[in-house]
């Protein structure tokens, strides 16, 4: 339909897999999964449901008649009751016990618990993707001399392969973050109205052990360890929070990421893919625009925004629960995932095709050098008998003229000329030379990148090596 507002994220953005996490399939199709499993164990427990009744609701799991929901919505305006009435119209012989003892959060919210694990699940897979592609490339060029930068100015050397590891850095904090919060989701359970499980009491007359088995039969159909200890109606909406704080954690390491190529691919010294019929511009035919880093950044920008969302509902619920948080939910927390599901698309995509321009990095290397090697240099002329303090004002001097020619005339480096051509010095160009050698003053960049893969990320990837390998081609 071209006359009607579709989202990007559907459109463009995310993937079906993601997409499909929060489909109307996903969702309806749960709620039905929790109406049989809350009923197979009633039935277990002794209320008066027949392996019949159970078998029936099983028959129609999957094929949801949304048109007699729609409907009867209209009718009722309540979405749980409107899938009751519809789920019984299918199952005439099972309608009288399905939701029964329940509220509307026993599907809603435990459907939303489920959907949390399983699209956690499928981000934590597409981080370890970007994570792995990034540790290769920081390997083959672990070596490489590139320049540092402190506050966007030249500083040190490091290599191209050490600085990949401050960006994997972040993101294995973020994938260490999103198994965290996997391995803490609890389902909220059978509470009822306010959480105090009364209407369970009258079901089973009052059985405690009853009531806690119900759960823990509920909990272990859908994989959980456990259910949440105490709640109102709903589980705490700090939960969506925390988990979109996570996301927006992701968020804010892929737009570092993004910004550092963006600039990266201004110096020339690298650059994201560039498709062999890609249009950089309109209007200029020679550009190579980085259109993907772009949109990772854009993207990052609404994700950490959106993760405001959950916070504020989190604050503002009143006592056992308030429905303001419905709307607001259903659309933050589902815009977040396909937000963040589409960064991390355009990460695999950008990470498994990274151009460097070796050339450049050495050529931008070898431009600053000289002012860096200033110590090394004095120290080499202080062992020929030259006088330290004098050796540093002479350096000072020089380098404040060199940089003058770079800067004002437009001209290159001439300081080690003006070196070699004061006696005080006593040092000859082939000499200064071997000092200026880029992989002199690189530290333990090389060591280091194979000390933080080999104790860090390779472990951390250990179980996810099943799931490595994705490619990610984008259309637009």
């Amino acid at each position: 339909m071209n006359n009607s507002y579709e989202s990007p994220f559907c459109t463009r953005y995310a993937s079906p897999e993601m997409q499909y996490l929060f489909s109307a399939d996903k969702k309806f199709t749960t709620w039905r999964r929790l109406w049989i499993s809350l009923a197979k164990a009633e039935m277990e427990l002794g209320l008066p449901i027949t392996q019949e009744q159970i078998d029936e609701l099983t028959a129609h799991q999957d094929d949801v008649n949304y048109d007699v929901a729609r409907e009867r919505e209209k009718a009722c305006r309540h979405d749980v009751m409107s899938h009751v009435y519809a789920y019984g119209v299918q199952c005439p012989k099972a309608e009288p016990i399905i939701h029964l003892g329940a509220t509307s959060c026993y599907v809603g919210d435990n459907t939303d618990v489920i959907i949390l694990r399983d699209a956690l699940r499928l981000v934590a897979k597409k981080l370890a993707n970007v994570i792995a592609l990034l540790r290769d490339f920081a390997v083959q060029y672990k070596d490489m001399p590139a320049l540092a930068y402190t506050h966007l100015q030249p500083a040190q050397l490091t290599t191209v392969g050490k600085r990949a590891t401050l960006w994997m850095n972040e993101l294995l904090m973020d994938l260490k973050e999103v198994e965290y919060r996997v391995s803490t989701l609890q389902m909220l359970g059978s509470k009822g109205t306010t959480g105090t499980q009364a209407s369970f009491v009258e079901l089973f007359e009052g059985d405690d052990e009853k009531i806690k088995a119900l759960e823990e039969k509920i909990a272990k159909d859908f994989e959980f360890d456990s259910v949440v200890p105490v709640s109102g109606q709903t589980y705490s909406r700090k939960v969506d929070a925390n988990v979109l704080a996570t996301l927006s954690g992701i968020a804010q390491s892929c737009s570092k990421f993004a910004n550092d190529l963006r600039i990266l691919q201004n110096f020339k010294e690298m650059e994201e893919p560039f498709e062999k019929n890609q249009i950089g511009s309109s209007a200029m035919p020679y550009k190579r625009n980085p259109m993907r880093s772009e949109r990772i950044c854009a993207l990052a920008r609404y994700v950490m925004v959106d993760s405001l969302n959950p916070a504020f509902t989190s604050a503002t619920q009143w006592f056992e629960r308030t429905l303001d948080d419905s709307a607001n939910k259903r659309i933050a927390v589902a815009e977040a995932f396909l937000g963040v599901d589409a960064i991390l698309n355009i990460m695999i995509n950008v990470c498994d095709g990274l151009v460097v321009y070796p050339k450049v990095v050495e050529q931008r290397v070898m431009k600053e050098l000289p002012f860096m090697a200033t110590e090394n240099i004095m120290m080499s002329a202080v062992k020929k008998g030259g006088d330290r303090q004098q050796l540093h004002e002479k350096l000072r001097v020089h380098s404040i003229a060199a940089a003058k020619v770079v800067k004002e005339e437009g001209g290159e480096n001439d300081l080690i000329d003006r070196v070699c051509a004061d006696p005080d010095f006593q040092l000859k160009k082939e000499e200064i030379n071997a000092i200026l050698q880029p992989k002199n003053f690189t530290g333990r960049a090389p060591k280091q990148v194979e000390e933080f893969v080999a104790s860090q990320v390779n472990p951390a990837l250990e179980r996810y090596q099943d799931m490595l390998g994705e490619k990610v081609s984008l259309s637009v």
